[in-house]
């Protein structure tokens, strides 16, 4: 067996040499004085030798660590030349599939509305990349998450951070999926903040219903915004689903109002009956 003496005072020849130490670990001398660690090895018969780096960078005992994870992978009939190739592939691949990457791929996916979409991106370049948005899917841990978490509802922004909390989750889910990452990092810290509470606007009651009409009648606004707000105030409409409806979504015949499937938050065709208020003098 060599000691770290021997390996020290190794003098160079005139042709290369080995010093061996044991399990097929050996330290070869060069003519030109470099030293460096090889394992020699048989795997199906045949005989290979794998580096394991030079000496003095690589010391005694490191190599002989090293010599033994891959006396493993040859006991296990892995090469330990390829499961360093396919080791090397893994992190050009882990380096290039950052959370921004995986993210926006991600929202390209969902069938939501444009503007959903544009916002959603909004939160993440605003509150999440800045923070781990470079780096690759497969290094972020719960610990980043949480900084993410904690950050932001210290600004006051808890329902910021609630859907920060969901929006990584469902990342990772699609990393996790497609075998960019283990685990979904949000999992173990997903408690630790109070649950963020709906805050659900109170009701009109008859007196402010009846005000509210009124300030529809008195209002100076021009004739297609006072009659956008009757019409959302007739058939309940959303603001984005009255404001940009098309003369071909009415059936003024039947008094029906058709809103196409890709203009609804659900992606399904809503059919809206039309009081007689909304027929065709008004429209």
């Amino acid at each position: 067996m060599l000691t770290d003496t021997h390996c020290r005072i190794a003098k160079p020849k005139e042709k290369r040499y080995r010093l061996n130490d044991f399990n097929g670990l050996y330290l070869e001398v060069k003519p030109n004085g470099k030293k460096a660690w090889r394992y020699r090895c048989k795997l199906n018969d045949k005989s290979s030798m794998f580096a394991l780096g030079e000496y003095p960078t690589v010391k005694l005992a490191e190599a002989r660590e090293k010599c033994e994870q891959a006396r493993k992978q040859v006991a296990n009939g892995v090469s330990p030349t390829q499961a360093r190739q396919l080791d090397k592939i893994r992190k050009v691949n882990d380096a290039s599939n950052t959370f921004e990457l995986v993210a926006k791929e991600w929202l390209q996916m969902k069938d939501w509305a444009e503007i959903t979409k544009t916002r959603r991106l909004d939160m993440l370049e605003r509150v999440v990349f800045p923070a781990i948005g470079k780096l690759p899917v497969r290094e972020i841990t719960p610990h980043h998450i949480l900084k993410i978490l904690q950050e932001t509802a210290k600004r006051g922004a808890p329902s910021v951070a609630a859907e920060a909390r969901r929006t990584i989750s469902s990342v990772f889910e699609l990393a996790v999926a497609t075998l960019r990452a283990d685990s979904d990092p949000v999992w173990p810290v997903r408690k630790a903040l109070p649950e963020d509470k709906t805050q659900h606007k109170q009701a009109l009651n008859p007196q402010q219903i009846g005000k509210l009409l009124s300030c529809f009648d008195n209002s100076r606004g021009s004739y297609h915004v006072n009659y956008c707000m009757w019409l959302m105030w007739w058939t309940l409409a959303r603001p984005a689903e009255a404001t940009e409806v098309e003369w071909a979504e009415f059936d003024l015949g039947n008094a029906l109002w058709t809103i196409p499937a890709a203009r609804m938050k659900a992606r399904r065709e809503h059919v809206i009956p039309l009081p007689s208020q909304a027929g065709l003098p008004h429209l």
